[in-house]
């Protein structure tokens, strides 16, 4: 059985990283795609556990090979994400979180047209301000930055199959554990993964 595809974005400084984190500490089969950057690690980030860390010649090498399923320039810097990474984890049965802007979720979706599309929004501009202050990994005008480009990259959110407002943690987490919870039970999935089991109740044969 091939695993899901769900796609997560949100403005920076959302909370997305900390929700996706505590997701997968709690869902069973649920693994996150590594994206590779050319941006610098911060504090405390471990190359090939948040980002694949490279430099620009590499990253753009592996466009112009088509390594990339899709990749973007943000604030400077390159994201990208593997496209054998992700179909070997999706053909051995794991479902797979792609962190990604908006951008590269649309490009994604050309692809993988049955992905799941999930936006997580902040409750108020005022609380994006302050929870990106309050990471102190960036700078005044990093932050000015991203606040000029939240309003823009949020109205990106009609796109999406699902919106979760992350004001209370754990409600944004239960949200987000509801949506995996219920694909996982879609007719498709249930098909494939107890086959056998509906052949016999419907007194049909197995393949």
């Amino acid at each position: 059985m091939t695993g899901s595809l769900f796609i997560i974005t949100a403005a920076s400084g959302t909370g997305k990283t900390s929700l996706v984190k505590q997701l997968l500490a709690t869902t069973n089969d649920l693994t996150v795609s590594v994206s590779h950057t050319t941006r610098a690690p911060r504090p405390g980030e471990v190359d090939g556990q948040h980002y694949h860390f490279t430099d620009v010649d590499k990253f753009v090498a592996a466009i112009h090979d088509n390594q990339f399923l899709e990749h973007a320039e943000v604030f400077g810097n390159y994201y990208g994400t593997s496209e054998q990474s992700v179909r070997a984890q999706l053909n051995a049965g794991v479902d797979v979180i792609l962190e990604i802007d908006w951008q590269g979720a649309l490009q994604v979706k050309k692809i993988f047209t049955d992905a799941v599309m999930i936006f997580i929004l902040p409750p108020s501009i005022d609380t994006l301000r302050q929870r990106l202050s309050t990471r102190a990994q960036d700078s005044m005008e990093v932050i000015e930055q991203r606040l000029a480009g939240a309003v823009t990259e949020m109205a990106q959110y009609v796109h999406f199959d699902y919106v979760v407002i992350n004001d209370n943690f754990e409600v944004a987490l239960t949200e987000l554990k509801a949506i995996i919870v219920a694909d996982r039970q879609t007719l498709s999935r249930q098909q494939q993964r107890y086959h056998r089991t509906i052949a016999n109740l419907l007194g049909t044969q197995a393949d």
